[in-house]
């Protein structure tokens, strides 16, 4: 993005006509010729956009899509949307306009899925063109050409056709709207002697719009500065005193949701243990990484493999050195270049680096990176290669035709690529089976598909999956436990007991209090009940109802096994305080029905069992016992 450099677009085309000497009826004609190229700019990039991402509007849900909108309980009532605002835990992440977003869906066409994906598209399209817009703004080359680039990108599909990334498609829009509004509060271009700040208040606002989309646009006042630097060559203190609102607004952003990250989701543990020389290796590699995904987008993987790092080993330090290198020669050679290749270098990283491994993040449990950390910050290493292809082929002198058709070309070649790996989001069988085909060690993949194996009864297939993640990540207790549930299916008791068990055998000082061990706890309970061992399911279901009080299932489980031993008035308060934790529970009332006939209280017993009966009509234990 050398500086100086006018392109010929849009852009350039008006200030020819500001400068020219022109009558009134003249410069009317060439404002309404300008308008009507503007839009049919923008018009081409949204059917681009919408054209390519034609296979994605027919997927389904997937991944984490259930617990954001398919089973958001908070979607379906006005009490709902006021706690997706006023409860900062009342989602995985505290980000209200995406999920009042949902709300505002589920209100219009419940859980079809294909208006999400459809809006998702849209607004993708709207940030295509407002990078363009920006680019333009600024006098990148080519900017047009980049935003028809950020449209069709493959990289972009992960952020698109998975609906839970609406974060990253709605933020966009607020992020680069308030770009947008911020630069008519302050021109990029030159200082502004008399700041509006109209527009600074409708800049502010759209940058908390963004905050609580997703916080990575919290480096959205740094990328303002760079954008300063660029094109008036010093930052000046009237420059960054309007934009210090923005950094602590920002940081607060960045910090809540980092606690969430880590406290909320879950991202704490072994797998998130890293010194900070590691944390480097990480961001060196990840950085490199994503690049490399721009220039050549394949393979492309839901899960990526996870990289093995090791601070003893010297060339895993090339990554980070090299990616100081390179800053520092575009530093160096920024007069004979010009300054655009250094800023769109560092915006990449700059607005990357929440994603680069500094703080805990989820995913890292099973891959450093994925494609859609990158959605915002690709638009440097884009705008970069696009402005200097455009240099290029001006040095060389290639005409306008050849250059016209080479970029069409790769932008056909991006748009195909696009479509195709949006079919990979069709539902989560065909992601999960696509992401073992390119990736056969990504154990998160063999575990969820054996899962929608089991509950599809293709229990010998989900065993085979299990046993495979199992192998690439013995720790996931996830496996175990389902791997034990499909051996109950199988009437396998004794093998799934060995699952269970080996869940609870997990390093259980790091692993003990997740909600995991507790329901691989009582299905050993209840293996164990069958198996008719009910000393051993006693000795290890009385901790988990000392440990909560209100857990039903661990009641039920407890009474069962002091039921069949004799201890019959012990077992009675178990099922009973089963039945208040859960009053739907109809196999609980089954059996306080059947411990309370044995010792004589018939009344209390017909009670138990004609609740049971009421609540399943259809049970035949419960009207057997009844009669």
């Amino acid at each position: 993005m050398p500086n100086g450099i006018r392109t010929r677009d849009v852009h350039s085309t008006r200030l020819f006509l500001r400068n020219a000497p022109m009558s009134e009826n003249a410069v009317t004609s060439s404002n309404t010729l300008i308008r009507h190229t503007d839009f049919t700019c923008g018009m081409l990039i949204v059917v681009a956009a919408v054209s390519v991402y034609f296979t994605a509007l027919g997927g389904g849900f997937i991944w984490d899509d259930d617990a954001h909108v398919l089973k958001n309980v908070h979607l379906r009532t006005a009490e709902g949307l006021s706690r997706i605002w006023f409860d900062r835990t009342s989602e995985p992440q505290y980000y209200p306009i995406v999920h009042t977003s949902f709300w505002l869906e589920y209100q219009l066409w419940g859980l079809a899925p294909f208006g999400y994906h459809l809006n998702n598209v849209l607004l993708h399209a709207l940030n295509a063109v407002l990078c363009w817009l920006v680019l333009r703004k600024i006098g990148v080359p080519g900017a047009w050409l980049a935003g028809m680039v950020f449209a069709l990108h493959p990289v972009h599909v992960e952020s698109v056709a998975w609906i839970t990334e609406r974060k990253n498609v709605l933020s966009g829009a607020f992020y680069l709207a308030a770009v947008l509004a911020y630069w008519r509060f302050d021109s990029p271009n030159e200082p502004t002697q008399t700041r509006n700040w109209r527009f600074y208040s409708v800049a502010l606002i759209l940058f908390c719009c963004a905050l609580l989309s997703k916080s990575v646009t919290s480096t959205l006042p740094a990328a303002l500065l760079l954008v300063v630097w660029y094109k008036r060559g010093r930052i000046t203190v009237p420059d960054v005193l309007p934009l210090l609102p923005m950094f602590l607004l920002g940081i607060l952003a960045g910090l809540n949701t980092a606690h969430l990250e880590k406290y909320g989701v879950g991202a704490v543990g072994p797998e998130w243990d890293f010194s900070f020389c590691e944390r480097l290796l990480i961001a060196g590699r990840a950085a490199w990484f994503y690049a490399g995904k721009l220039v050549w987008p394949h393979p492309l993987i839901f899960f990526y493999p996870r990289w093995t790092i090791d601070s003893s080993q010297w060339w895993q330090y090339l990554f980070p050195v090299a990616a100081a290198g390179l800053v520092v020669c575009l530093w160096l050679v920024r007069k004979k270049l010009g300054r655009g290749p250094l800023v769109g270098v560092l915006y990449f990283g700059g607005t990357l680096f929440p994603a680069l491994g500094f703080f805990n993040v989820y995913p890292m449990q099973y891959s450093f990176v994925a494609d859609h950390f990158q959605y915002l910050a690709s638009l440097g290493i884009i705008a970069v290669l696009v402005a200097a292809s455009c240099q290029v082929a001006k040095r060389i002198h290639l005409n306008d035709v050849r250059f016209q058709v080479g970029a069409g070309v790769v932008l056909i070649l991006l748009g195909a690529l696009t479509w195709r790996q949006g079919r990979e989001y069709e539902c989560l069988e065909t992601l999960y089976v696509q992401t073992i085909h390119k990736n056969p060690s990504a154990w998160m993949a063999h575990i969820n598909l054996g899962i929608l194996r089991a509950r599809q009864g293709r229990i010998e297939d989900a065993i085979s999956h299990f046993r495979t993640g199992l192998a690439y990540n013995p720790q996931d207790v996830r496996a175990h436990i389902n791997w034990g549930f499909a051996l109950e299916k199988l009437g396998c008791d004794e093998e799934a007991v060995f699952r269970y068990r080996a869940v609870l055998a997990i390093s259980p000082e790091v692993y003990g209090g997740r909600p995991e061990v507790a329901e691989a706890r009582l299905r050993l309970g209840a293996a164990l009940n069958r198996l008719g061992r009910y000393s051993e399911a006693i000795d290890l279901l009385r901790p988990s109802v000392e440990q909560n009080s209100q857990d039903s299932e661990a009641h039920f489980h407890l009474g069962t096994a002091l039921l069949s031993i004799g201890s019959i008035e012990e077992a009675v308060s178990h099922f009973s305080i089963a039945c208040e934790a859960d009053p739907e529970f109809v196999e609980s009332y089954i059996n306080c029905g059947v411990a309370l006939a044995k010792i004589g209280r018939f009344d209390d017993a017909i009670r138990c069992l004609q609740q049971a009966a009421l609540l399943s009509p259809d049970n035949v234990d419960a009207r057997y016992n009844l009669g």
